[in-house]
């Protein structure tokens, strides 16, 4: 097959015996022996199927059948301004951000990291988790990468591009170390946080409604009323052993479980006596209902799975504090150590920073230990003895003010 020049400047191919066809398009490459050659004359006309001319038979064919021909691929058209519709380097289209990136764009430097670029952030987009950190690394070369494609083609929509990339890796670093609980810009080593951020939202929500709504106002009530709505938070249902119950409530376990029986707060199973569930151990747990919380009545919070376990666990792990325990805490003194810790910043601060200035409400808190606000101040040095909160807490003005040891930042609750 002979290949060349019309009276138009056009390609035209001589085949065996078929006389001269004009108007070729030739696909990658040069047209070779080997090759397949695209004809604009195809049915149809210019937008039809173009149609391929078949290369003839290589020296190793035999009966004279034409060897196989691999399908022609379509030329790329030039896009208006010049700028091709595939990259030639990868042979398919190269985007990043719904752009073609040119094939001639230069410096050579820019025009390869686009297209790097966008490939990744496609596989960042399959990735099974994600991963904050290496999406905002990502925002990062995307705004350095527009900002120099601006400056070499003074197209404004591209500085604007680059403007919201640099703003989306400020947001999404924000968000990593609000999961994480480090303030960002902040030196020193992280914190390794038992919650995010917005499970601490949802723990407070349980709180609010453990001081609103639990049917008895002593501490110790209010303590059982705290560990069994965690227990059961989702499905109104959950599994506690007499060892929960006794080193949630110690001596008190007995009285304090009766009494929320006896109020419908609680619901054992049939035939399971309060003294069944104290004996009951981990292998065979009592299966406690909170009618409250089943998911057929309105239900004051919503959250998953993996969300209640961890709650409870953190909840597990403040009232199961070593120092707490040595120092022989009491029901409204673990309590405090849990609304402390779940209304802390970051940084350990009480309360949230605003107009009525740090620290929580006096009377917020006693109600929801179960104490007179008068006697928070005791409770608080109590905390201060445990090196549950550093020694310049107070209670002037009405509020509680204080700051959580260094040992308990990573319980904060993240405010």
């Amino acid at each position: 097959m002979n290949a060349g020049t019309g009276e138009g400047g056009d390609l035209f191919v001589d085949g065996t015996g078929r006389g001269r066809t004009d108007g070729v398009r030739t696909g990658r490459g040069a047209v070779t022996g080997n090759g397949a050659v695209l004809f604009s004359d195809a049915p149809g006309g210019g937008g039809g199927s173009p149609s391929v001319a078949p290369a003839p038979p290589g020296p190793g064919a035999s009966g004279g059948r034409a060897a196989s021909v691999p399908p022609a691929r379509t030329a790329p058209r030039p896009r208006p301004g010049g700028v091709p519709a595939r990259s030639r380097r990868a042979g398919r289209w190269a985007k990043v951000a719904q752009r073609i990136v040119p094939d001639d764009l230069q410096p050579e430097v820019l025009r390869v990291e686009l297209t790097e670029l966008g490939d990744a952030f496609r596989a960042y987009q399959r990735r099974p988790e994600p991963d904050l950190a290496v999406l905002a690394e990502l925002h990062d070369r995307k705004a350095r990468a527009f900002a120099l494609w601006a400056d070499v083609t003074g197209d404004a929509s591209l500085r604007e591009e680059a403007d919201r990339a640099a703003a989306a890796a400020r947001t999404t670093r924000e968000m990593d170390a609000n999961r994480h609980g480090v303030p960002v810009g902040v030196d020193g080593p992280a914190v390794e946080r038992l919650l995010t951020r917005g499970q601490g939202v949802h723990l407070r929500n349980v709180l609010e409604h453990v001081r609103v709504d639990s049917p008895f106002p002593e501490a110790e009530a209010r303590f059982a009323v705290l560990m069994l709505t965690l227990r059961a938070a989702r499905a109104g249902t959950g599994n506690v052993t007499g060892q929960d119950l006794s080193g949630w409530l110690q001596g008190d376990a007995e009285r304090v479980l009766q009494a929320l029986a006896d109020a419908d707060w609680l619901v054992l199973p049939e035939g399971v006596t309060v003294d069944d569930a104290l004996m009951s151990r981990p292998e065979e747990p009592t299966r406690i209902t909170v009618p409250t919380l089943i998911p057929t009545q309105p239900r004051p919070f919503f959250f998953g799975k993996v969300t209640r376990a961890r709650l409870s666990g953190w909840a597990q792990k403040v009232v199961g504090d070593r120092k707490l325990r040595k120092k022989k805490a009491g029901a409204a003194t673990r309590l405090l150590a849990v609304y402390t810790a779940a209304h802390s910043r970051p940084d350990g601060c009480l309360g949230e920073a605003g107009e009525d200035g740090d620290g929580l409400a006096l009377e917020t808190v006693a109600s929801f230990c179960g104490l007179r606000p008068e006697d928070v101040a005791e409770h608080a040095g109590l905390l201060v003895a445990a090196g549950w909160l550093v020694e310049d807490a107070d209670t002037a003005g009405g509020r509680l003010r204080g700051r959580l040891a260094e040992r308990v930042l990573p319980l904060s609750g993240l405010l």
